[in-house]
C-alpha cells in the first residue's frame, strides 16, 4: 500500500511540475510577442523621406534668379571686351595682308604689338571669368545653405525623423515615389522666397566702392 501511494504522489508532483512548465512557456511567447510588436510599432512610427536637389535647384526660383543675374553681368561686363576681340581680329586681318607691304622690320614691331594685345586681352577674359565665378559662388554657399537649414526645419516641423538627398551625387539608389518630397519643398522654398523682402544689396559692389 506504501508504495502504490507513494506512486500516485510522485506522478501527481510530474503533473504539477508540468502545468507550470507550460505557464513558464506561455508568458515567454507572451513576453516575446509584446517586444516583437512593440519594435514594429517603433518601425513604424519613423517618418522618412527624400528630396531630389537637382530638380530642387532647378526649379527654386532663387537660385534661377541667381543664374540669370550673373549670366545678365557675365553678358554687360564681357560686352566691351568682346568690342576689343573683334578688333584685335580686324588688326590681325589688317597685318597679314600689310606685312608684305610694309617690310620685315614693320611687320616684327606690329606682330609683337599684335601678341602683346592677344595675351592682354586673354588676361582679360580669364580675370573676369574667374570674378563672376567667385561672386557667384559666394552667393551659391549661401543659398545653398539656406536650402539646408530650411529641410532641416521643414522636417522638424513635419516630424520627419529622416530626409535623403538624392541628386547627382547621392547615395540612396532606390525609394518609392511615394516618399518623394521634392515638390512640397520647392513650394514651400518659393513661397518663402516670394514673401521675403527684396534687398538691392550688391556686397562685391559695396566693397569696391569702400577701396576706391
Amino acid at each position: 500500500m506504501l508504495f502504490i501511494f507513494l506512486y500516485f504522489c510522485l506522478q501527481y508532483i510530474k503533473k504539477l511540475e508540468i502545468q507550470k512548465m507550460k505557464k513558464a512557456l506561455v508568458i515567454i511567447a507572451l513576453s516575446i510577442f509584446a517586444v516583437s510588436c512593440s519594435k514594429t510599432a517603433e518601425v513604424k512610427e519613423v517618418k522618412t523621406a527624400y528630396v531630389d536637389t537637382s530638380v530642387l535647384m532647378k526649379e527654386y526660383t532663387e537660385a534661377k534668379d541667381l543664374e540669370a543675374k550673373y549670366k545678365g553681368q557675365a553678358e554687360e561686363k564681357g560686352r566691351q571686351l568682346q568690342a576689343e576681340i573683334a578688333r584685335f581680329k580686324q588688326d590681325a586681318a589688317s597685318f597679314q595682308s600689310q606685312a608684305q607691304a610694309n617690310g620685315q622690320a614693320w611687320a616684327q614691331q606690329r606682330g609683337a604689338e599684335l601678341q602683346k594685345r592677344e595675351q592682354q586681352l586673354g588676361y582679360a577674359q580669364q580675370a573676369l571669368s574667374q570674378q563672376l565665378q567667385q561672386e557667384s559662388g559666394v552667393e551659391m554657399d549661401s543659398l545653398v545653405s539656406g536650402v539646408k537649414k530650411f529641410i532641416k526645419d521643414y522636417g522638424k516641423k513635419n516630424g520627419y525623423s529622416y530626409i535623403y538627398g538624392t541628386g547627382d551625387a547621392a547615395s540612396i539608389l532606390y525609394a518609392e515615389e511615394k516618399y518623394d518630397i521634392t515638390k512640397d519643398i520647392v513650394k514651400a522654398l518659393n513661397d518663402k522666397y516670394k514673401t521675403a523682402p527684396k534687398t538691392e544689396e550688391k556686397a562685391p559692389a559695396k566693397e569696391e566702392a569702400a577701396k576706391k
